[in-house]
């Protein structure tokens, strides 16, 4: 338990509740692999101590394509799928594979054409909208773990940026001292003060300059 011991105080804490893959109604706790502890990560099915070593090691995971990549030798496809119940690459709705859709649990080509549909999105706020069409809300909720819209930096709320996994108070602080932002390479340098490389690639991926 050496090595979890050792994860668990380098790894953040992924925010993002959930719901569980045919338990409708019963809260699980659907984690980001790049922002996870190692005690969440080892409630994952299938992950072994020394997965989530080499796990740790390879972050950070940009795309969920790149994550299913880096378990590919180590688990099959019925371990994968049984794993993304649990942990999962938050998929950016405007840029996004059809496979990496399909590797939502319970996503099918009905719904891989509904989630085609709608694009581009301007807010996750017309994802819920358009999907609660043609799924009950429990559902909904489950699916909306799974995906996100790029935040304007310049215009986002406060709920918004904290919808971002594992930012909290203290960085909601920081994205918002340097408004307005001229290009993303501000955010870059100013973000860069507060959080190493690996992270601030991995909160990049969330926002953008409209």
């Amino acid at each position: 338990m050496k090595y979890l011991r050792m994860l668990g105080t380098v790894a953040l804490l992924a925010v993002m509740p959930s719901w569980a893959t045919g338990q409708v109604g019963a809260p699980v706790t659907i984690v980001d692999p790049g922002s996870a502890t190692a005690a969440q990560l080892g409630a994952i099915p299938g992950f072994s101590e020394a997965l989530i070593y080499e796990l740790v090691a390879a972050r950070p995971f940009l795309r969920q394509a790149d994550f299913d990549a880096f378990l590919a030798p180590k688990l099959n496809a019925a371990q994968r799928a049984e794993a993304y119940k649990r942990v999962f690459v938050p998929i950016d709705l405007n840029d996004v594979t059809d496979a990496e859709i399909m590797m939502i649990p319970g996503v099918g080509s009905r719904m891989l054409h509904e989630f085609r549909e709608y694009a581009p999105y301007r807010a996750l706020a017309q994802f819920h909208r358009e999907i609660d069409k043609y799924v009950d809300d429990a559902e909904l909720a489950r699916l909306e773990q799974y995906v996100y819209v790029r935040i304007d930096l310049n215009t986002a709320t406060d709920a918004d940026i904290l919808t971002i996994p594992g930012v909290g108070a203290r960085m909601l602080r920081e994205f918002k001292e340097y408004r307005p932002y001229r290009a993303i390479a501000q955010f870059d340098r100013e973000i860069a003060k507060y959080v190493d490389a690996e992270e601030l690639a991995r909160l990049r991926r969330y926002v953008e300059i409209r």
